[in-house]
């Protein structure tokens, strides 16, 4: 019989050096593509900050093509008016003098020789007068058609150059927005991979507290009933506590190996008290003693090896309960000391 026994435990397949070796494949190779995420993520921040300044450049170039543009507006439509106005002037000015000529080729008719004479001279002075003005007229005219050529030529440059601008600002703003969805993909998938170490951790404390009935899980968070922990009215741990404490240390070290370093994460120890008011010498008020008992429970965890980092106490007093009934049972409800896992 016992020769039969022992020859059934020896065809029993030995699976879990295969499984070990899986699963360090499996690490092995999660960890290299965090490595990659980390490098991609780098580069991706310092390329967003070049284009955010090279942004600020083109901006700041399209204000002063733009006011160089308004300005030479302004300057065109000042030669404009000024070209206008000469050539009133000139239209004037060729005016009177074909006047002055029809009134010297009149002058034949009427009058002595002298006053003739002495008219015709004064006529073909002011004519002379008038044809100079229109000469000079006509190369102020020259001139500013000259400059005007110019400045619209020099417009037309800049409103080019503007519009090149605008199209390279535009084409930076479409690569900036692309990168900006890139980079929260990216984080998504960081808060994706912090929710699935979060369940790891989850799972892994319901196998360590199974079957206790004051330990429970609430939502993303798992309570302890203080009584599990403290006496009445106290923040020192119990022996019991530490017990616990002990095993819930031991898989927060487990999950700080495994969580790469560059996520940023931590367990939250959120201290609760009912209602009922308190006032000792040690604990003037339910937030000094919640506050204490979580301040315990992280010394505990970093007297077990736990990084202290990676721990947040905070005291709530009395709060924020879980039931807002006012009885025995409910006050021993509120009565609790809370870990979530969180960023």
């Amino acid at each position: 019989m016992e020769h039969s026994s022992r020859s059934r435990r020896s065809q029993v397949t030995n699976y879990w050096p295969g499984f070990v070796d899986a699963l360090s494949s499996l690490l092995l190779v999660i960890i290299f593509l965090l490595s990659l995420f980390m490098l991609s993520q780098f580069f991706l921040g310092q390329e967003i900050s070049g284009k955010d300044t090279a942004m600020t450049r083109l901006n700041a170039q399209i204000a002063e093509l733009t006011e160089l543009l308004q300005l030479e507006k302004g300057q065109a439509g000042d030669l404009e008016t000024s070209v206008a106005t000469l050539e009133a002037t000139l239209a004037a000015t060729s005016a009177e003098r074909d006047s002055l000529a029809t009134q010297v080729a009149g002058m034949g008719a009427g009058g002595t020789a002298a006053d003739k004479d002495a008219e015709i001279a004064r006529l073909n002075a002011d004519l002379e007068e008038k044809v100079d003005l229109s000469t000079e007229a006509q190369a102020q005219v020259a001139l500013l058609n000259q400059q005007l050529s110019a400045l619209r030529t020099q417009l037309a440059a800049l409103e080019q150059a503007l519009q090149a601008t605008e199209s390279k600002d535009q084409a930076n703003k479409t690569q900036i927005a692309d990168l900006g969805k890139r980079l929260n993909v990216a984080l998504a998938q960081r808060v994706q991979d912090l929710s699935r170490y979060r369940s790891d951790f989850f799972g892994k404390l319901r196998q360590i507290l199974e079957g206790r009935a004051d330990v429970r899980v609430v939502g993303d968070r798992f309570v302890f009933q203080s009584e599990v922990l403290f006496a009445a009215g106290e923040a020192a741990i119990s022996s019991e506590g530490q017990v616990e404490l002990s095993k819930l240390a031991s898989a927060i070290k487990d999950l700080e190996s495994q969580i790469p370093a560059d996520v940023s994460w931590v367990l939250r120890i959120d201290g609760h008290t009912d209602k009922r008011p308190i006032n000792t010498p040690e604990f003037p008020s339910n937030w000094e003693l919640s506050a204490a008992r979580a301040i315990s429970v992280a010394k505990f965890m970093i007297a077990e090896g736990v990084s202290a980092r990676h721990l947040v106490p905070a005291g709530f007093g009395e709060f924020s309960p879980i039931d807002p009934a006012e009885t025995e049972a409910a006050y021993r409800r509120n009565r609790r000391i809370e870990f979530k896992l969180t960023e």
